[in-house]
């Protein structure tokens, strides 16, 4: 198989899947069974999927959700979002250069047989959508046997959650606080499965919502189209990441997070051999972890604002890596012909303009985008539109944490099922305070105290930011590790009792979501003190008797030194301990070890002999439409974005605006015109793209 296949994983095992051959351009190549046509493509070294019929640039992956429409191919001829669509045995798949000749697709032209009326299926509650919220809402359901429909457009249930190999965040009995999402989405899979009221419709995608208060689903794997009645809506269908313009920005191996983490943490796809990050939040902090986890290479992260906005332990990973964090910087074009090869970036000022002469060029093959996320809300909006009852739950309500979804779709099963008139207690108003905690956003960063050396044997907690997470005051077994404060947003701390101190045990080092705990061992020798610390690496990089470079909490070197002893906990696996002799005065400061990452230096990397990129900042990524023509009709006067519309085609292409829309808002308030100024466009009918012939030949019955 190709090298961008991920053959060791520290967190993943490598599935044994069955090898097929199918086509590209009329040449065999090979997939695994069961992956997408966009995986299987990159996998083999292919990330240009075709050109834009308007102005001939190259199309590659960027969102991997069926958000957008960037990554469609023609298979047998018919266009298709390659990142949606199976690949199977000998398939014949070529790029969709310009646009497509569809003619031959129907042997009668336009005209399509009637094939009767459209089947209707009548559920008391239908949710969208298979991730955190849809699947705590349904167990919910499920435990009071209200008869429920869960339907999801992937082929596994889960939602993002698939995608997360690290340790969550949050409550550990209430949301599995310290398990991995991957482990976290079988637990909710698994008990969904329980329940004989719950339906579960994999490959299934929601299409419309009509004035009978009826929800249009596609059945992909069936090629189906049905129709579902529900008493009750649960739109739980998560977020979609927004796009960034900048130079350049739509160039092959320019990814959205998601994309990303769905080649590398779903598929064990490698996209990159050297990755730069745009976006200091969560998602971006944790997406660089990911990286370095699949061997790639991160050069840099930068983040607009002064400070990273996700958890700080989160960007303490990072920096212990040594990969460089840039506040106060942002991109301002991605260079390359043909696919990315550098970046330019710039400090920015107050206001978040580029400050001219602070640009720098960084050589890399692939970007992540990661500034942030929209509700996929448009089945709400609908639904109240046309009269259907319509619960929201996880970020299609709000965009927080998944522990926040999972919670939020746990009360939400339960209103549902008040309102179906089940008789179920009041919602106490500790949950809801509880949500409130749980989709909190992150706390100052605090200045911690020199730690008190509290017997031979003792923990040190590196964290130092309010965030809501217990695991380790959970695991400690004679409970010497709390958390001050009536909620879960204190730090911990740790304090013999009862005449009971450390046992070494080193469970609260392996469950730490943010690999934030180590221990100090001074039994042995006061003077040498032992620190195990958290490494979540595979052993092949790193074995008993190395010497290495270990770092306080800001990644900063204090010197190197032995390898003790590795070990991981048989219920905590995956997580390796590592123990490294130290000297007693600096064991409290080890924070972590550092692997070789960072910046490359060699000289034929930092030449600046790159391609220049031939496009502009695209707004419209399905018409190509730039910012600078958005920018002249604004000026001119144009308030309607259906003139907008009209005039340039912006919003109208394969993805029905889900990634331009917002952009194009923006550009206008940076223009000055107010929000209330703007008229929105229509609204399309239906909102994720079908097949013409599957809505053609069904008609709805009358009711």
């Amino acid at each position: 198989m190709p090298h961008n296949r991920i053959n060791q994983h520290p967190i993943l095992s490598i599935p044994d899947r069955d090898i097929i051959e199918f086509f590209w351009q009329n040449r065999p190549i090979t997939a695994k069974l069961g992956e997408t046509i966009s995986s299987a493509l990159i996998a083999n070294g292919i990330d240009i999927f075709g050109h834009h019929p308007k102005d001939g640039s190259p199309q590659g992956l960027f969102c991997a959700n069926g958000q957008c429409a960037q990554c469609m191919v023609l298979v047998e001829g018919k266009p298709i979002k390659s990142c949606m669509t199976k690949v199977a045995p000998g398939l014949s798949v070529m790029p969709l250069d310009g646009l497509p000749d569809v003619a031959h697709l129907s042997e009668n032209g336009m005209v399509i047989p009637f094939e009767g009326k459209t089947e209707i299926e009548k559920f008391p509650v239908l949710i969208l959508g298979g991730g955190p919220a849809g699947l705590s809402a349904a167990i919910e359901l499920g435990k009071l046997g209200v008869r429920t429909l869960l339907v999801d457009d992937k082929s596994q249930l889960g939602g993002k959650l698939v995608l997360q190999t690290h340790r969550f965040f949050g409550a550990t009995k209430a949301v599995f606080a310290g398990t991995r999402g991957i482990e976290i989405a079988t637990k909710l899979a698994d008990q969904v499965s329980e329940y004989g009221s719950v339906e579960t419709w994999l490959e299934t995608t929601a299409v419309a919502i009509y004035e009978e208060k009826t929800v249009g689903l596609w059945r992909a794997d069936r090629d189906e189209y049905i129709l579902v009645k529900p008493d009750v809506l649960l739109v739980a269908t998560g977020a979609r990441e927004r796009s960034l313009p900048f130079k350049g920005n739509t160039l092959p191996g320019i990814y959205g997070a998601g994309a990303f983490q769905t080649l590398v943490n779903r598929d064990l796809v490698r996209p990159a051999d050297h990755l730069f990050i745009v976006g200091g939040g969560n998602v971006g902090l944790i997406a660089g972890y990911h990286a370095l986890q699949a061997g790639i290479n991160v050069v840099g992260l930068i983040e607009a604002l002064p400070r990273c906005g996700g958890y700080k332990v989160h960007e303490d990973k990072l920096a212990r890596f040594n990969v460089p964090i840039l506040t106060s910087h942002t991109i301002i074009e991605a260079r390359g012909k043909e696919r990315v090869q550098s970046v330019i970036i710039a400090e920015v000022d107050p206001e978040f303009q580029p400050i001219p002469g602070t640009e720098q060029e960084i050589r890399c093959d692939c970007v992540l985008i990661a500034v942030g996320l929209d509700p996929v809300d448009e089945f709400l909006k609908k639904a109240h539109e046309v009269g259907l009852p319509v619960f929201a739950a996880g970020d299609a309500r709000e965009i927080a944490e998944a522990s926040s979804a999972m919670y939020s779709g746990k009360i939400k099963g339960l209103e549902i099922a008040k309102h179906l008139g089940i008789d179920v207690p009041e919602i106490p108003a500790s949950w809801l305070e509880f949500e409130a905690v749980l989709k909190s956003h992150p706390g100052e960063v605090l200045q911690l105290p020199e730690v008190d050396v509290v017997g031979d044997v003792f923990p040190v907690m590196h964290c130092r930011q309010e965030i809501p997470c217990d695991p380790c005051a959970n695991v400690c077994p004679y409970g010497l590790i709390q958390i001050d404060g009536f909620d879960i947003r204190g730090l911990p701390e740790f304090s013999s009792r009862d005449g009971k101190n450390c046992i070494a045990c080193e469970r609260c080092i392996a469950i730490c979501p943010g690999l934030a705990i180590t221990l100090v061992d001074l039994r042995k020798d006061p003077d040498q003190a032992l620190v195990s610390i958290p490494l979540e690496f595979s052993e092949d990089f790193i074995h008993v008797g190395d010497v290495v470079t270990v770092t306080d909490i800001d990644g900063h070197p204090l010197g190197r030194y032995p390898v003790n002893r590795l070990r991981t906990l048989r219920q905590f696996s995956n997580t390796l301990i590592v123990q490294i002799q130290v000297p007693a005065q600096i064991a409290a400061q080890v924070s972590g070890i550092q692997l070789v990452a960072g910046w490359s230096s060699s000289e034929d990397e930092t030449d600046h002999f790159l391609e220049t990129t031939e496009q502009d900042t695209i707004i419209c990524r399905c018409e190509h439409v730039t910012a600078d023509e958005i920018r002249t009709l604004i000026r001119s006067g144009v308030r309607d974005i259906n003139q907008l519309k009209a005039a340039t085609k912006a919003t109208m292409g394969a993805c029905g605006g889900k990634t331009c829309l917002s952009l194009i808002r923006k550009i206008f308030r940076e223009e000055g015109v107010q929000r209330d100024e703007v008229t929105d466009p229509i609204q399309r009918p239906v909102f994720v793209e079908v097949p013409i012939e599957i809505l053609a030949k069904n008609q709805q019955e009358d009711f």
